[in-house]
């Protein structure tokens, strides 16, 4: 499955990642290194948008921990949203759905900030 990145970040420091396929061994670089730009860019906050990815394997968690322990070293807030019901499954089994702060949408993820 082919992956599609899309970032953008607005002149409040909040970015949005929008990833679309699969995210495994052999697409984990690609959301990295999207990923490491925008912590470069100063982001205050990271919203990743999970709503049109259909697999994620371990190798996709471990990305996204590794952009977790990265935001913690940058004091960045990263939040995940719109998990599909694949993706929240390995969430679930991992036990990692109370780790990652998760909404609903991307709307959901800017509330309070």
């Amino acid at each position: 499955m082919i992956m599609d990145i899309q970032s953008n970040q607005s002149d409040n420091g909040v970015a949005t990642l929008m990833i679309e396929g699969e995210i495994d061994m052999n697409t984990c670089a690609q959301v990295q290194t999207h990923l490491m730009d925008l912590f470069n860019n100063n982001s205050k906050v990271i919203i990743v948008d999970l709503s049109k990815v259909s697999y994620i394997d371990s190798f996709g968690i471990a990305t996204l921990v590794e952009g977790l322990q990265w935001s913690h070293n940058n004091n960045t807030k990263f939040r995940l949203t719109s998990l599909t019901p694949a993706v929240k499954d390995v969430f679930n089994i991992a036990n990692l759905q109370t780790v990652f702060e998760i909404f609903d949408s991307p709307e959901d993820a800017l509330k309070g900030l």
